[in-house]
């Protein structure tokens, strides 16, 4: 049975997609069967994968909203092993539209329990909002991964993520768990960065993974180019954070 994980944090610009996508890409690039749902309206992951938003006829919308079956959306990317669950505009409908459908905060689990067996995980790239998508996600997901950036307002809001999380653990999900903390977009000479990265480690604790992606132009341009960095630059600082942090992400999984 696959493995569910969210990568969730409602502050936008963190790097939340960035991870998701890498993350996801290494984890096929090792033979591990992987589905990304775009679950954000921004629908930063299917273009990021090399799909125009306006191209995708049918998308995540259709699978939550009109109960089409996820074989019949899903996409191949580039990188073997790797699909993908597209977003497009009709996405930004879905909150208003999941409020009159029963069992609302649950309609994305019922989808992900069809479909458990067929991949060994479905990552899930939540919207920068704690709105009706993200309760989904949360509700459909093992665990959550959540990615801070190493800036100033890195913490702004994460109590409130933080309190998102224990009351769907309270109400909708009792196995959901905070699986790990990244630390995006460090700048090793700042002191600002080693300071916040600090403060996030008090908070975390050994939740926190000991990799830290670094800011990095590649990194930036792939999404540009429709590809995860594996297939931009495999070379350059960010390629090898993330290939290390899919190392240690799959190490914990065997503890």
């Amino acid at each position: 049975m696959g493995k569910v994980v969210a990568f969730s944090n409602q502050k936008g610009g963190v790097g939340k997609t960035t991870t998701c996508v890498n993350m996801s890409a290494y984890l096929a690039s090792k033979g591990k069967k992987v589905l990304i749902v775009d679950l954000d309206p921004q629908g930063n992951a299917t273009t990021g994968l090399g799909f125009a938003k306006s191209d995708v006829k049918q998308s995540v919308y259709n699978v939550l909203i009109d109960e089409t079956p996820v074989e019949n959306v899903a996409l191949k990317t580039q990188v073997e092993n790797l699909d993908l669950l597209p977003s497009n505009i009709d996405l930004a409908g879905a909150e208003v539209e999941l409020v009159y459908v029963k069992d609302r905060e649950r309609v994305l689990k019922k989808v992900v329990a069809k479909i458990r067996d067929y991949y060994d995980f479905i990552t899930i790239d939540c919207p920068p909002s704690l709105g009706l998508l993200t309760i989904n996600a949360l509700a459909a997901a093992d665990t959550a991964i959540i990615p801070i950036q190493s800036e100033y307002y890195a913490m702004e809001g994460l109590s409130q993520l933080m309190n998102t999380i224990k009351l769907v653990v309270k109400h909708l999900n009792d196995k959901l768990k905070i699986e790990g903390v990244v630390l995006t977009m460090n700048d090793n000479r700042a002191t600002i960065s080693k300071q916040i990265s600090a403060e996030i480690r008090r908070y975390f604790g050994k939740r926190v993974f000991d990799t830290v992606i670094p800011r990095n132009i590649r990194l930036a341009e792939a999404p540009s180019h429709g590809v995860p960095i594996m297939l931009h630059d495999a070379r350059c600082s960010g390629a090898r954070a993330y290939q290390l942090l899919t190392d240690e992400y799959l190490g914990r999984q065997s503890e």
